[in-house]
């Protein structure tokens, strides 16, 4: 089974890529943050498995 740390640094990679895409800037800049979202998670998750 995948890591919650290893998903949201998944999810933060395919939300960058998907903002990249993104045909309009609404888009563009709502997958922006849904990547800037999952990376946070995934480095709070990393700094609670290491606590």
């Amino acid at each position: 089974m995948e890591s919650n740390d290893r998903y949201y640094r998944r999810r933060a990679v395919e939300e960058r890529m998907a903002a990249q895409r993104a045909m309009t800037e609404q888009a563009r800049t709502w997958h922006a943050k849904l990547a800037a979202d999952f990376a946070e998670r995934a480095g709070m998750s990393s700094l609670g498995a290491s606590a």
